[in-house]
C-alpha cells in the first residue's frame, strides 16, 4: 500500500458562549457576608413584636421594686444603733432581688406569646456562642478596665458604694453569693431583657443592626443608674451586644456578659479580708 499523506492537527473552534460555571455554587446573595448567621436565626425565630411590652413591664417592675425596697430600707435605717450597724450582706443581696424581674418577665412573655426561650432567644449555647462570647467578653473587660483608669485619672476615684463597703468586710457566704450572682445571675436576667426582648422587638421593626447595637448599649448603661460608670457600661454594652449581633443568639451575649463580670466578681471575693 502506498504511504498515506500526513494530516495536519485539527483545530476545534472555541465556543463563543459564557464560561463554564463552578460545579457547585451555594452563595446566597440575600445573606450578609458577616452577619449571615444572625439573619438565619432571625428568619427561623419569627416575630418578637411582643418584646416591647416585655421590656417595659420587666424594667418597670424592676424599677418599682427598687423604689419600694429603698423606701423600706431607709425607714428602718433610722432605728439601728450606730454602734452596732446591721449586716450589709443580706441587704445587698436583697437589692439584687428586683434584678430577677428583668429576666423573668421576658421569659413569661416568651412562654405565653412566643415559642419558648430556646426558639425565641437562642438561650441554649452552641460551640460558636462560646467562641464569639468569650472574644467579645474579653474585649469588654479589657476596654472597660482601660476606660475606668482614664476616668479615674480625670475625675478622681469613684464614690463609695454598698459594694465597696462590702469588699472591706470579711469573706462571708453573703459575699460569695453576691459574687456568684454578679457572674451568672445578672448576665442571664439582663441579657434576656436587653439583647433578648428589646433587641428582638427592634429587629422586628427592621431597625438597622448598628442602630440596635448602639441603642441597646445606651439603655443598658442608663438602667444601671451609676453616673460615674455610664461610659464604662456603654462600652461594655457595645462589646457584649456585638456577640448578639454576630450570632443572632442571646446565649453568645450571656457568655460575653459573664466573661466581662468574671474578673470583677473574683476580685470582689479575693480582696475581702
Amino acid at each position: 500500500m502506498g504511504e498515506q499523506p500526513e494530516q495536519e492537527p485539527r483545530e476545534f473552534p472555541k465556543h463563543p458562549g459564557k464560561p463554564m460555571r463552578p460545579v457547585e455554587d451555594t452563595t446566597n446573595a440575600d445573606l450578609h457576608p458577616r452577619f449571615w448567621e444572625a439573619q438565619l436565626e432571625a428568619a427561623r425565630r419569627g416575630s418578637l413584636a411582643w418584646g416591647f411590652p416585655a421590656f417595659f413591664i420587666g424594667y418597670g417592675g424592676y424599677y418599682l421594686t427598687v423604689l419600694i425596697l429603698n423606701a423600706v430600707r431607709s425607714s428602718r435605717a433610722g432605728g439601728f444603733d450606730p454602734t452596732t450597724p446591721p449586716n450589709t450582706g443580706p441587704l445587698l443581696l436583697l437589692a439584687f432581688a428586683p434584678n430577677i424581674l428583668l429576666g423573668l418577665v421576658p421569659a413569661v412573655f416568651s412562654w405565653w406569646r412566643g415559642r419558648g426561650l430556646r426558639s425565641d432567644f437562642g438561650i441554649l449555647p452552641k460551640r460558636r456562642d462560646f467562641k464569639v462570647g468569650l472574644a467579645c467578653g474579653g474585649i469588654a473587660l479589657l476596654g472597660s478596665w482601660a476606660l475606668t483608669l482614664v476616668i479615674i485619672a480625670i475625675t478622681g476615684p469613684p464614690p463609695e458604694t454598698d459594694l465597696a463597703r462590702l469588699m472591706q468586710g470579711e469573706r462571708t457566704v453573703w459575699l460569695f453569693l453576691f459574687a456568684l450572682f454578679a457572674f451568672l445571675g445578672a448576665p442571664l436576667t439582663e441579657e434576656l431583657l436587653m439583647r433578648g426582648a428589646l433587641w428582638g422587638a427592634l429587629e422586628h421593626y427592621r431597625i438597622p443592626r448598628y442602630a440596635i447595637l448602639v441603642l441597646t448599649a445606651l439603655i443598658f448603661a442608663l438602667i444601671h443608674q451609676e453616673v460615674w460608670r455610664t461610659p464604662v457600661l456603654f462600652f461594655g454594652g457595645l462589646a457584649i451586644g456585638t456577640a448578639r449581633m454576630i450570632t443572632g443568639r442571646v446565649a453568645a451575649s450571656m457568655i460575653a456578659h459573664a466573661t466581662n463580670n468574671f474578673l470583677p466578681a473574683l476580685l470582689l471575693f479575693a480582696i475581702a479580708r
